[in-house]
């Protein structure tokens, strides 16, 4: 598919115009991955291709819900076309499970305990300063969203996890936490936007971490090889077709 010019290049994807549309965007997954603010970047031949499938699936569950989103298309496995929109700068992580960062930050709390409903944090995107956390109060201060357009993040955030929680019990997959981003259309409307794939979550089959399919097999490890790199490609294929299997569960 032609492509337009490019507009914004991150770690794991590039972002281009439309060529014929000013309201659309492609975006091409790369096959990139990396790790501590990018300090270690590897590629993997594939996880592109793979990244875009897994983003089609869970765009396409939340749109089944009704949750409104920048999705439009993947007219090809490495290609995700989507409606135009100013990104916020906030990453939103919802936690289920606690683990990871949390427990950095607490670590007097007990791994693997539950938030019933999940925790919502914001965090502030800047590699410079490792995306520090940031609360809703100085998020409206530094006028990056509104205090409606937070308590909208929050409420959607929730709904798309527990969506996805449900679809991932179904296949016995426990999903501890996950992180999505937003973006504001030209109405002012926010809509649920980027990518959510296996960078963007913590998913523990029958709730082992042990047997974790994510990112964090890439983050954990001490040395990365060819071993590794394959190891972490399965993982990714594994869970590009799991999703494939995904039902709507309300």
């Amino acid at each position: 598919m032609k492509l337009g010019p490019r507009i914004i290049e991150g770690k794991t994807k590039v972002v281009y115009a439309h060529p014929e549309d000013a309201a659309l965007a492609l975006l091409v997954h790369k096959d990139g991955i990396t790790a501590g603010d990018g300090a270690r970047r590897n590629e993997i031949a594939g996880k592109g291709a793979l990244a875009g499938r897994t983003t089609a699936n869970v765009f396409a569950l939340l749109a089944q819900a009704g949750i409104a989103t920048h999705f439009v298309a993947a007219p090809e496995p490495t290609l995700t076309l989507v409606r135009r929109c100013e990104m916020l700068p906030l990453e939103v992580v919802m936690r289920r499970l606690t683990t990871g960062s949390y427990l950095r930050r607490n670590p007097e709390v007990a791994e693997a305990t539950r938030f019933d409903p999940p925790l919502v944090e914001f965090f502030l995107k800047d590699d410079a300063a490792h995306d520090p956390l940031i609360s809703r109060t100085a998020i409206a201060e530094r006028m990056l969203a509104t205090p409606s357009e937070i308590e909208q993040m929050v409420a959607t955030g929730l709904e798309v996890f527990r969506l996805l929680e449900a679809a991932w019990a179904r296949l016995e997959v426990t999903l501890v936490d996950l992180k999505i981003e937003f973006g504001r259309l030209p109405t002012g409307d926010l809509i649920v936007a980027d990518v959510i794939d296996n960078d963007s979550w913590r998913i523990w089959p029958a709730g082992e971490k042990a047997r974790m399919l994510d990112k964090q097999v890439y983050r954990n490890a001490d040395q990365v090889d060819a071993t590794l790199l394959a190891d972490v490609s399965a993982r990714y294929a594994q869970v590009a077709e799991l999703t494939e299997q995904w039902t709507l569960v309300r």
